[in-house]
């Protein structure tokens, strides 16, 4: 029996997808009885069949939190996929990050040791790598640094992460993937699906950064054959290409068919916008759009590498371009 976290979100209900259609038999947790839309959502982007794909999945109602609904469905489990994460950049939701990153993750960590689990993989992010020394490639192996502005998501993720090492210390066989920005079809009203959204409403201006991106398809591929590998207790960058901004901004422009941006916004346009944001949401309470970390990272350069999971798997990724193309098709079709 395979157990997967987080299976409402785009890695988590692609797996499923993945797993359930390779006949595999899966559990899979969820808080929510409405997020379970999403999974269906997903599945009916890729097969008629979706319905009996969905019913063929064990479905346990538990939180990262909730020890005892998350002993039961241990029960009989002999792999994990942990993807559940809580997803954000605002300083204020720092404790519910802790929370949910690293004190769930910890729980998830002593129910596979307590129940002997063959293999957990890990999805953590590119946020939990260091920053590369003269503009070099970030490597694995790229240290992290405690004492950089490092995001709230990043210092919880990277939390989350140790207690997945120190789960390797007391003899659980692990692997963790950073992957960078996921891009994947069926979930629109948030995450990456968003971004076609707006894009069809349409991008004004583009940024100076870069942005690394990959296939979710290429992410849940990877997590599958990395848990069926020989491989333990390693990490693993996921990241198909290094794009601008402009490029990414104006591909996904012309995949749902509107004129794509072409100016650049300056730095002192982007400090102002994240701090109007800032006035905005302590006005009106509604969640912040922009923060410091998100405009830093809009107009920072950075350049990931992929050597270590091509040559570990001889892995071959999508291409980013065909990837947007067809997602965009998708939402138009949807829409």
């Amino acid at each position: 029996m395979i157990l997967v976290t987080g299976s409402t979100g785009l890695v988590g209900s692609h797996l499923l997808y993945k797993l359930v259609s390779g006949k595999e038999k899966v559990r899979a947790i969820y808080r929510t009885e409405h997020k379970l839309a999403n999974v269906k959502s997903v599945f009916a982007t890729y097969s008629s069949n979706f319905e009996s794909l969905f019913k063929a999945i064990e479905w346990v109602k538990a939180d990262l939190l909730d020890i005892p609904a998350l002993s039961e469905a241990f029960t009989g489990v002999t792999h994990v996929y942990h993807c559940a994460a809580f997803v954000s950049f605002e300083p204020d939701k720092y404790q519910t990050l802790r929370k949910t990153n690293i004190e769930g993750t910890a729980n998830i960590v002593n129910l596979c040791l307590s129940n002997t689990i063959n293999k957990l993989c890990y999805v953590s992010s590119i946020a939990t790598l260091g920053n590369a020394i003269n503009n070099e490639e970030i490597t694995e192996e790229t240290i992290w640094n405690p004492e950089d502005d490092n995001s709230v998501y990043a210092i919880t993720k990277y939390g989350a992460e140790m207690e997945v090492w120190r789960a390797t210390q007391e003899g659980l066989n692990v692997v963790i993937v950073n992957p960078g920005v996921i891009l994947g079809a069926g979930i629109w009203r948030y995450g990456t699906g968003s971004f076609f959204k707006k894009a069809h409403k349409g991008f004004k201006y583009y940024t100076s950064g870069t942005i690394a991106l990959i296939a979710v398809e290429d992410v849940v591929s990877i997590m599958i054959a990395l848990t069926k590998s020989d491989i333990v207790n390693e990490r693993f960058l996921l990241v198909a290409e290094n794009w601008t901004y402009k490029q990414f901004l104006q591909t996904l422009s012309k995949s749902v068919q509107v004129k794509p941006p072409e100016k650049m916004a300056s730095s002192w346009l982007l400090q102002l916008a994240w701090k109007l944001d800032w006035l905005k949401t302590k006005l009106t309470g509604k969640r912040r759009q922009l923060t410091k970390h998100i405009v830093t990272s809009l107009s920072t350069e950075k350049n990931y590498s992929n050597k270590k999971i091509k040559t570990g798997l001889n892995y071959k990724f999508k291409p980013i371009d065909e990837t947007i193309s067809t997602i965009g098709h998708l939402y138009l079709k949807k829409k």
